[in-house]
């Protein structure tokens, strides 16, 4: 609903009518029911309140062309109960929330604001900073777009390499948001990482030589292939290494590492690319004791070699362990621990290299400042098995 209206008023009048809609079907629809199209009525609604908010304001000659638009458009839709699909709405609202003219995190945060419609707790969390510092990021690039009158459009061929990095920063969290929720009941949220995916796909047909787009989708599909053995029928966190891997999803498996080497063909490794390498192996392995650590381990350091970042770093360190190098893992850790203190999987691989070397005390102390963070169900009821199972 808000990639197809900000096509006509803009993102953030968008952003208002839509919430506006929604507000009018919680009061209507218990008093009324249900609508039959539920989603043509909540797009007519947004539509509407836009038409209402731009009567109100039509002394500017923008909003009256506007608002001309929009009246046009009410009046073809009247009638029906369904709303016309404009498949890309969505990626060209990324392009115009990943403008040049934006500072590249207001650019993210924003698009995962209004694209993902990830919360701004579930934003904070993926940059590691507080909550406020992410709001004022996306009040200040909304208005960015409406002074600087950014287009609403999926730019030219030789502007697309200038706001390709925060597309793909921008799907990547949205789709780890996806794999890992933040809080709930879920572990997951397999809607949004099915968009996601989609969105990447997209992507990839607008840029097919473009290594990185397909590194990153390759790194999802090896990822999502997982999600059927991730979880219990009861819902229950399983880990990596107890997952039946026969239930991972092979067609997955099959068209990720088909990209991957596509990809590769190109002879311009990336981030994305080298993440997908290390998802490959993975998936490569019959069991979690096949596993090639080794392997893995020298991936995370080309990695952080080229794409360098405290978090790059904790997982070369868990690497690094499970490759037999258990000292140079701890040191790697050790070097993170002041950046990534408020990040919950710090802690839990602090656990776990503290339990592989027999420290059962400082192992279930990094568990309680885990399980302290933690605000999903599933995730932390499996930290709390952990930290009992030390006992």
């Amino acid at each position: 609903m808000l990639a197809a209206l900000a096509r006509h008023v803009g993102v953030g009048p968008a952003e208002e009518a839509t919430a506006d809609a929604f507000a009018d079907a919680a009061q209507a629809w218990p008093r009324d029911g249900v609508p039959r199209s539920p989603g043509a009525w909540l797009n007519t609604a947004a539509r509407r309140r836009a038409i209402d908010r731009l009567r109100r304001e039509r002394g500017q000659a923008d909003r009256a062309a506007a608002l001309g638009r929009l009246e046009a458009l009410d009046r073809v839709a009247a009638g029906t109960d369904h709303e016309p699909a404009v498949p890309d709405d969505r990626l060209r609202l990324i392009f115009t929330c990943c403008h040049p003219a934006l500072a590249p995190e207001a650019r993210v945060a924003l698009t995962l604001r209004a694209v993902g419609g990830l919360a701004t707790p579930e934003i904070a969390r993926a940059f590691l900073v507080p909550e406020p510092t992410v709001a004022q990021r996306i009040v200040r690039a909304k208005r960015k777009i409406a002074q600087a009158g950014i287009p609403y459009r999926v730019p030219a061929d030789h502007d697309l390499p200038d706001r390709l990095a925060s597309v793909l920063d921008v799907l990547y969290l949205v789709f780890n948001e996806a794999h890992d929720a933040t809080a709930g009941a879920s572990l997951e949220r397999p809607d949004l990482a099915s968009e996601a995916i989609r969105l990447a796909k997209l992507l990839c047909v607008l840029m097919p030589d473009e290594p990185e787009a397909l590194g990153l989708l390759a790194l999802m599909l090896l990822i999502d292939a997982r999600r059927p053995a991730r979880t219990d029928a009861a819902g229950a966190y399983v880990s990596l290494a107890d997952q039946d891997r026969s239930r991972w999803n092979c067609a997955a498996l099959a068209e990720g590492t088909g990209l991957l080497e596509r990809a590769l063909r190109r002879r311009m490794p990336g981030p994305f690319q080298i993440q997908a390498a290390i998802a490959a192996v993975h998936s490569e392995a019959a069991g979690h004791a096949d596993t090639d650590w080794p392997q893995i381990a020298v991936l995370y350091g080309r990695l952080a070699a080229i794409d360098p970042s405290p978090v790059v770093e904790l997982n070369r360190a868990v690497a690094v362990t499970f490759a037999g190098r258990e000292e140079a893992g701890r040191a790697l850790l050790e070097r993170v621990r002041e950046p990534l203190g408020d990040y919950l999987p710090f802690h839990a691989a602090d656990a776990e290299l503290h339990r592989r070397a027999g420290d059962a005390a400082a192992a279930r102390a990094a568990l309680d400042r885990a399980i302290a963070l933690s605000r999903n169900e599933p995730q932390r009821a499996e930290l709390i098995r952990r930290r009992d199972a030390l006992r």
